[in-house]
């Protein structure tokens, strides 16, 4: 497997790579991931099954639309395929751990942010964790929002053995979460939170693991709310670029019961009543 992959490395990249070590990176819990180290390198080496190779693909496709905004960095993806029956992406490696700026990181992504885009929705559709996200293009963010994101999970969990009381009258009325607030088609990363930002060795902001589409930017920080958000250095740097509209402490639960529901899609256990809790928040608040 190893062999082929660093032929495709070495033809990517236009120079012979010769793999020297392939040592194991913790931390993730879709994909296995690799450190490959030689006399050019190193790279960062994904696998999952060989059916996962689309999900690859869309990741790549993702850091690729990020990187070409010029706003914040992210790992270049090199290649990625089938080998041994297992699917991999491999990318630029970047050594992570330093030190950096939230305030930097609050700026860059608001730059991000602002970048026009024509329509929500993306060119393709990906994933969120491994749960598929469809992103079929849209010009209305709340229709969108409603089918495509928070009835798709809404759907796959009740499926899985979830209530979810309520959530029908919820997606019937999320016009009214909106009155007064248009939000515009903006690029994002999509699973944002503390897991998947670093900063490099210079401290520049890194950001990885994406599951980018067109959205409205609030939706950027449904998982950052999640598990404690950022710090008050990140939240101002990001309103001095853009301030958010006034609503959002309200829609924030909108796009925070969109990851609640796909963390129970995928892991189960307590996140079901912490959805049916959101449920039960956002229908008081109409």
């Amino acid at each position: 497997m190893w062999d082929e992959i660093v032929e495709q490395i070495s033809a990517a990249t236009g120079k012979a790579f010769h793999l020297a070590k392939a040592s194991p990176v913790g931390g993730g819990c879709i994909n296995e991931a690799y450190r490959l180290d030689g006399d050019d390198g190193p790279f960062f080496a994904k696998l999952n099954r060989a059916d996962k190779l689309e999900m690859f693909e869309a990741e790549a496709d993702g850091l690729r639309d990020i990187a070409a905004t010029e706003t914040i960095r992210v790992p270049l993806p090199i290649c990625h395929g089938i080998s041994g029956g297992r699917s991999y992406l491999v990318l630029e490696y970047i050594e992570l751990g330093g030190g950096g700026s939230e305030a930097e990181l609050g700026r860059r992504l608001a730059k991000l942010h602002a970048v026009p885009q024509p329509r929500f929705g993306w060119r393709r559709d990906n994933t969120i964790g491994d749960t598929p996200q469809p992103n079929p293009a849209s010009d209305n963010w709340v229709a969108f929002l409603r089918e495509h994101r928070l009835g798709f999970q809404c759907r796959l969990a009740k499926l899985n053995g979830l209530r979810l009381d309520g959530a029908d009258e919820l997606l019937g009325g999320l016009d009214g979460f909106f009155t007064g607030y248009e939000p515009r088609p903006s690029l994002l990363h999509g699973d944002l939170w503390s897991g998947n930002v670093a900063f490099g060795p210079d401290g520049e902001p890194v950001v990885f693991d994406p599951a980018t589409y067109c959205g409205d930017r609030e939706a950027e920080f449904g998982l950052t709310e999640m598990f404690g958000g950022f710090g008050n250095d990140f939240w101002s740097a990001y309103e001095a670029e853009w301030p958010l509209d006034s609503g959002y402490p309200t829609r924030k639960l909108l796009y925070r019961l969109y990851h609640t529901l796909n963390h129970f899609n995928i892991f189960g256990g307590g996140y079901g009543s912490t959805a049916e809790g959101i449920v039960g928040r956002l229908l008081r608040a109409l």
